[in-house]
């Protein structure tokens, strides 16, 4: 296994390590406050997010050995941002990532529920996705119109990353974050000084489980994650030409899942972006050497993982408009590759624009999807 070991899988999995996390952490974190979490429990949730990530992504590679990269639920993280505290708050959502993580679970036993899932018209389940992420698509530019001396370097530090290189788009963005944050905040707190290198507190929530919670969070986030994380996952590596057996992988993604849903962490998946850069050539000339690079990934995840404290407080520290301008800004290739996969089959135009309509209209029925 160690002669398999190159400098270009070490360097790929770095660098897709460094592009995941930065793209959307701001995403995860506005998801678990909207669901009513504190500060701490925010901590926890990110933390267990994050160690899930690092987990699986030395495991699923190792047990494979192909590049079969994992991250959490960047579509899931969205749909709960733009979703609006449930009743019992927060222990009411840890129920349903608990009910989501146990249903993703029962789809690696169950291979029907994989295609029921695969079987939804993908037209539908883009225009869906898109409604989602629609509302925190615009925060960026709400932002501009309230705390613009804050908003516009960020936005012209993405543009710059945009222009050089897709990837450097949200890098260059949370560096921009960093650097606005250092003008505009104090960072001399001593609070922050401590949560450098640090444990979270490990708040303690106790789950809430109703049908409402189910059907409006449990379950639509168990779709998004599916048909927006997974399937195109599995396609990813498929594509370069890598066997994949699905089952094992929904199974053991699940289980991480489950484990550490009980702790405010949303569900982690199979991962697109991050999975093409390590599947490719850059990561090294020998296919069967790559998932090394998925390796090196979730080692860096795990030490990611102990910033959660401080990641945290610094997104405490800043404007709120600000933490969602860039968790927005992370997901417009997303919601330009949904919209596009939604309305690219001409002949089907007016579903897939209901489903998005109904998506990102924020309505409420009979208490299901209640929306911001």
């Amino acid at each position: 296994m160690f002669r398999d070991l190159s400098v270009p899988a070490i360097s790929m999995g770095l660098l897709a390590a460094f592009v995941g996390y930065s793209a959307s952490f701001a995403i995860v974190l506005a998801g678990l406050t909207a669901m009513g979490a504190t500060s701490e429990q925010a901590t926890t949730g990110l933390f267990f997010a994050t160690i899930g990530m690092g987990i699986c992504s030395i495991w699923l590679p190792a047990a494979t050995r192909i590049p079969a990269a994992v991250a959490w639920s960047t579509p899931g993280a969205a749909f709960l941002a733009a979703t609006a505290t449930l009743p019992g708050g927060f222990g009411e959502a840890i129920g349903a990532m608990i009910s989501c993580a146990g249903l993703i679970v029962l789809t690696g036993f169950i291979p029907a529920l994989g295609r029921i899932v695969a079987a939804i018209p993908k037209p539908i389940a883009n225009g869906l996705l898109a409604g989602v992420l629609l509302k925190l698509c615009l925060a960026p530019a709400i932002a501009i119109g309230t705390i613009p001396l804050l908003v516009l370097p960020v936005l012209v530090a993405w543009l710059i990353g945009l222009t050089w290189n897709r990837l450097a788009a949200m890098p260059f963005a949370v560096v921009a974050f960093l650097a606005v944050l250092s003008f505009a905040v104090d960072m001399s707190d001593s609070a922050l000084q401590s949560d450098i290198v640090s444990l979270p507190a490990f708040v303690p929530t106790v789950p809430i489980f109703s049908m409402q919670s189910f059907f409006s969070i449990a379950l639509p986030l168990y779709l998004v994650t599916m048909a927006g994380q997974n399937i195109p996952g599995f396609a990813v590596l498929e594509l370069n030409g890598y066997p994949v057996e699905r089952q094992p992988l929904i199974r053991k993604t699940g289980f991480v899942s489950l484990a550490f849903a009980p702790f405010g962490s949303i569900p982690v998946n199979m991962s697109a972006i991050t999975a093409a850069m390590m599947a490719g050539e850059d990561a090294g000339r020998d296919p069967a050497t790559r998932y090394w690079a998925a390796i090196t990934s979730g080692i860096v995840y795990v030490f990611l993982a102990f910033a959660a404290a401080l990641v945290t407080s610094l997104a405490g520290l800043a404007p709120l408009p600000l933490i969602t301008a860039v968790a927005g800004l992370a997901l417009v290739p997303a919601l330009v590759g949904s919209i596009s996969a939604a309305f690219s089959e001409h002949t089907q135009l007016e579903a897939p624009a209901m489903t998005f309509l109904i998506a990102a209209s924020g309505m409420t029925l009979f208490g299901v999807i209640p929306t911001a």
